[in-house]
């Protein structure tokens, strides 16, 4: 997955873990495409505090995944959907729906 699209999601899920200015920064660069040089000309601060933020932010919210695993069940469960969605008899369609709860099961 490319990267900015994985930061994206995470910032979705994890964002409001994050202080405003963090959560703020983030989707100003990764959802709102705007440059380092653009982010701190609007808060009047240097690129390189904007970089500093972007930086300590990201590395939280892959912390956060790391422990809570949010993503990576969301992602499991839609593979199992997709097979759900796939699968030609009741059996293998029950086999995915145990697995999908098993995923929901925290």
């Amino acid at each position: 997955m490319e990267e900015k699209i994985e930061i994206s999601i995470l910032l979705n899920l994890y964002g409001n873990l994050l202080t405003e200015t963090q959560k703020n920064y983030m989707d100003l660069y990764y959802n709102q495409d705007y440059s380092l040089s653009e982010i701190g000309d609007n808060e009047n601060i240097t690129r390189q505090a904007v970089r500093t933020i972007l930086v300590k932010s990201k590395r939280k919210l892959y912390e956060y995944e790391q422990k809570l695993k949010f993503m990576e069940k969301e992602n499991n469960i839609k593979k199992l959907i997709e097979q759900l969605q796939n699968s030609k008899n009741d059996s293998e369609k029950q086999k995915y729906l145990k697995k999908i709860q098993e995923n929901l099961d925290y």
